[in-house]
């Protein structure tokens, strides 16, 4: 499971995610459409005072040893336990997803509190190396200060977990700004660290606006910035960083293909397919999107498709037979359905879906396109929502060749019955930062995650993302023994 479209936070759509005034966020259940509750926007002497307790606390946790975080953050992965309830309800209640997906995420945040502590000492180790001169260098990961991160809401937990839980093991402190209409997790998430032990100041939640938010990255005590979100998000909080000459850690969008070959298993290949494209209510940034079948499959892998898809329980989130819950936001369906509109426009066809229906709650239909070609939304963009593409293709070769014709690179999906055939496909000629060989994409803590071209820049998970914010410190050493030696000579 994963990441997010940050676009509709990054322009005109930004003020519909919630009900906004001048200084407070109302934030909206998709569901009901009924308002939950009422936010004020910090002030900007409060900013200014987190950020400097930011980097107070920061001063004193770099010195705990690898050893002590790990206690602090293992006990966070259980306080996430004993909040599971209350958590999985309020993210469900804030952007849609479905409760049982909910306690889903919490109990992979918690993987990745055990999977961060457990691992540390190994990924943070000093290293050791010989010097030409016959000294003895030394290589150490030393935190650089406070992180500033910028967060979607389709995983509202997962997303701050992801990269607060990497940089606190490193020994930074963290700063959030989450969207809007998922205020409350990330203020229960706050609750939920100091609950279990986490020095005050470490990790601080900035609810304000996006003014607020520049201001924040040039601050002269911030020393990095990661983001979530879309490609046009990525360049703009990317050039507000690279302007201050602050690392950034980029996870974008994407539009990311899902392969099926000759010899795939049909039956596994629709399973997996339609998973792919609807967890989360299909809003996930490495969800299945384009459908790329071989032409020997491809009438029957759509008829199969189609089918599943038609089958799909669309309703309420909390219900435990609800396939697909709402979509997150009003604005984001009527995106969602202008594309499909566009796509349509410019050839392709509704094989089922692609109306938004009547009555209360911001739901979108299953929805399947056919004859989807370059020149439409569902082939060249990211379609954040249960929208999937069907693309045919001449041959196995053919199948790649589209696959790699997107301008992202995130995620994508092989299937075949040959795995070692498969790998090497994906090892060789796939163009993103993850494949997943006959399943979909779902995170693991031990493995890396991130993208390339349009996706974005940097990783997180698997040790990775605790190296991502820290200073690689060459100390370089000879002793007075083997000086005096060489004088000597």
């Amino acid at each position: 499971m994963m990441c997010t479209s940050y676009q509709a936070n990054n322009n005109k759509t930004y003020y519909m995610e919630t009900k906004t005034k001048k200084d407070t966020i109302t934030t909206i259940n998709p569901t009901t459409e009924k308002e939950l509750s009422t936010y004020n926007y910090l002030k900007s002497d409060e900013v200014e005072d987190k950020i400097e307790k930011s980097h107070k606390a920061f001063l004193d946790w770099k010195t705990k040893s690898l050893e002590e975080r790990g206690k602090v953050i293992k006990a966070i992965g259980k306080e996430l336990q004993n909040y599971k309830k209350e958590l999985a309800e309020l993210m469900t209640n804030e952007m849609g997803k479905l409760l049982k997906q909910s306690n889903q995420e919490i109990d992979l945040c918690t993987a990745i509190c055990n999977y961060s502590a457990d691992n540390a000492p190994d990924a943070l180790k000093n290293e050791e190396r010989e010097l030409s001169n016959g000294g003895k260098g030394i290589i150490t990961y030393s935190p650089i200060g406070v992180i500033y991160g910028i967060q979607p809401w389709n995983y509202p937990a997962y997303q701050v977990i992801r990269y607060s839980i990497a940089n606190l093991m490193a020994g930074n402190s963290v700063l959030l700004k989450h969207a809007s209409n998922v205020t409350g997790t990330g203020k229960l998430l706050e609750s939920i660290y100091e609950t279990a032990g986490l020095p005050k100041g470490l990790f601080s939640v900035l609810v304000m606006d996006h003014d607020a938010s520049d201001k924040v990255i040039k601050h002269k005590l911030v020393r990095g910035v990661t983001l979530t979100g879309s490609p046009d998000a990525g360049r703009n909080i990317g050039e507000k960083a690279g302007a201050e000459i602050k690392k950034t850690v980029l996870e974008l969008g994407s539009n990311d293909a899902y392969v099926i070959l000759d010899d795939a298993d049909l039956e596994v290949a629709v399973e997996k397919c339609v998973k792919g494209r609807i967890y989360n209510n299909g809003e996930t940034c490495i969800a299945a999107k384009r459908f790329i079948v071989t032409e020997k499959n491809y009438d029957a892998f759509k008829e199969n498709f189609v089918a599943a898809m038609k089958d799909l329980k669309v309703g309420d989130p909390t219900s435990e037979d609800t396939d697909m819950g709402p979509m997150a936001r009003k604005d984001l369906r009527e995106k969602l359905h202008e594309q499909v509109e566009k796509s349509v426009e410019n050839g392709a066809d509704i094989l089922y879906g692609g109306e938004i229906p009547d009555g209360t709650g911001y739901y979108y239909p299953a929805t399947v396109l056919d004859q989807v070609k370059p020149g439409q939304p569902a082939y060249d963009d990211e379609l954040f929502g249960p929208v999937a593409s069907l693309i045919k293709a001449k041959d196995n070769e053919d199948a790649m060749r589209i696959a790699n014709d997107s301008k992202f690179g995130l995620g994508g999906a092989i299937f075949s019955k040959d795995i070692e055939k498969a790998s090497k496909l994906a090892e060789k000629h796939f163009d993103t930062g993850m494949v997943f060989i006959n399943s979909f994409g779902l995170a693991e803590p031990n493995m890396p995650f991130g993208g390339v071209k349009d996706s974005g820049f940097g990783r997180e998970h698997g040790g990775f993302g605790m190296k991502e914010f820290v200073n690689a410190k060459a100390i370089l050493t000879v002793s007075y023994t083997h000086l005096r030696a060489h004088e000597t000579v």
